[in-house]
């Protein structure tokens, strides 16, 4: 079985949705869960195809004890949205260009702090089991990423839910959009696999 695989996505993907890649990826580490979700992150643009991680973004993720080798910033395609599970956007607008592309993607995708702010309101005893294997794994993501959506109702996401682009700026931006992401990733991996 596939994995339950997460996509990230932001602009140029190079700063935040790789942050949110190997973050979320680092959080699942954490907690035994190596090898039974698939993180990856995508652009909306093209213009850093094949480049490293922003060198700020790269610092913030090691100092937080996630990998940074093997990335390259790819721009999102049809297939990779059809290839995940949920889909956290950076920004409202992202998650516009996301449902444009794949209007049936629209039920489980999620600008990051949407998903983060609705995330705790979801009611754990409708979830299935958490286990240690990738199929009990999937089975709980998805429902998590439905009940997120059932919450989410009709509602648009808050302008406080988009992540600020950091590109550029100093690393006191970056530490704070590291903590945003965070404030997602590591309650949905604790979610995801307990």
């Amino acid at each position: 079985m596939t994995p339950f695989t997460v996509l990230h996505v932001c602009m140029g993907n190079i700063c935040r949705s790789p942050m949110a890649e190997r973050l979320l990826a680092r959080a699942v580490r954490d907690r035994g869960g190596d090898g039974l979700i698939r993180s990856v992150s995508a652009g909306t643009g093209g213009w850093h195809e094949g480049e490293e991680m922003n060198p700020p973004a790269a610092r913030l993720v090691r100092a937080r004890g996630g990998e940074t080798s093997g990335f390259e910033a790819r721009k999102l395609r049809g297939d990779f949205i059809d290839e995940a599970d949920l889909i956290l956007t950076a920004t409202a607008d992202q998650y516009d260009y996301v449902v444009a592309l794949r209007p049936d993607a629209a039920d489980h995708t999620f600008v990051m702090g949407e998903f983060g702010r609705l995330l705790g309101a979801v009611d754990t005893a409708t979830l299935p089991p958490a286990g240690d294997d990738a199929e009990t794994v999937h089975a709980r993501g998805v429902a998590i990423t439905e009940a997120v959506n059932h919450l989410r109702g009709s509602e648009s996401p808050l302008p406080g839910d988009d992540l600020d682009d950091p590109w550029g700026r100093g690393d006191q931006t970056f530490q704070r959009i590291g903590d945003e992401i965070e404030d997602t990733t590591v309650p949905f991996a604790k979610l995801l696999l307990s």
